[in-house]
């Protein structure tokens, strides 16, 4: 059993582990095709066994991600996490992050743990004509989006900007579709982040105050769903709240289990 860093020689080897499950490896993916296995911003590395990848740990900035489909060397990664003297994160799987959190020696600053849902084939019956009112969300309209999902209470404090729409834009990591009603007003909208060749996560699902439960936001889960699946793409979004996991299940998304956060105070 051995662990060391990967490199692009190894690629081959890291996609056959986790191409098969895009959606749980969301993260993984999207940060290897962007900044590749020689950036400052980032490190992987592998589990061997018998000269077979069996587990991977990305950090990402002093983000640390583990993913493996059977028993890993928690020991081994808990290990390289603690090199780090500075505050960091480990996020992943609830079942691989439970046996990884007592080895970090450090206090923790903030623990959550969130459903995790993936989709790869809509439950409901997409007829192009439904789409008259929906959108792709120009840069004109960018500062409108922010200002009607900052107008929604569980968004108020969100982090959004122009820049990072215009970046999603620029890279192709993101992509926001809304709705706009008779008069004219943005009422809705929905994005992806993270997207990469064969995943995107669905975030910003939110309803401008006073247009609830008319299906607005509905419209705008179904046409970015939709286009996403067509291109082949799995899809997964994180809820807290199992009234909106509700409507997620309606549209096709499943469980897939808990996604865990930890971030931790510096040495």
């Amino acid at each position: 059993m051995m662990i060391r860093k990967l490199d692009s020689d190894d690629h081959q080897a890291v996609m056959a582990l986790i191409r098969h499950k895009p959606a749980e490896n969301l993260f993984i993916i999207g940060d290897i095709e962007a900044f590749g296995y020689d950036s400052d911003i980032q490190d992987i590395w592998g589990q061997f066994e018998e000269e077979q990848l069996i587990a991977v740990m990305l950090r990402y900035n002093q983000n640390y991600i583990p993913y493996s489909e059977t028993a890993y060397d928690v020991q081994g990664f808990a290990d390289i996490i603690n090199q780090n003297p500075g505050r960091i994160e480990v996020s992943g799987l609830k079942h691989l992050i439970e046996p990884l959190h007592p080895l970090i020696h450090r206090s923790v600053r903030k623990y959550s743990e969130t459903y995790y849902a993936k989709c790869t084939k809509l439950s409901t019956k997409i007829v192009e004509e439904q789409f008259q009112h929906t959108h792709y969300l120009q840069p004109s309209a960018y500062q409108e989006n922010i200002e009607m999902l900052q107008s929604i209470p569980e968004f108020a404090t969100g982090n959004f900007s122009v820049e990072a729409r215009e970046r999603a834009e620029t890279y192709k990591t993101g992509r926001t579709y809304i709705v706009r009603d008779s008069d004219g007003v943005m009422v809705a909208s929905a994005s992806t982040t993270a997207e990469n060749s064969q995943s995107a996560m669905i975030v910003g699902v939110g309803t401008k105050p006073g247009y609830e439960k008319r299906g607005f936001a509905t419209l705008c889960m179904e046409k970015l769903c939709s286009e996403l699946l067509a291109e082949g793409k799995s899809l997964c979004l994180f809820y807290d709240n199992p009234a909106a996991g509700s409507i997620y299940k309606r549209l096709g998304f499943v469980d897939i289990g808990m996604w865990t956060m930890i971030r931790y105070e510096a040495y």
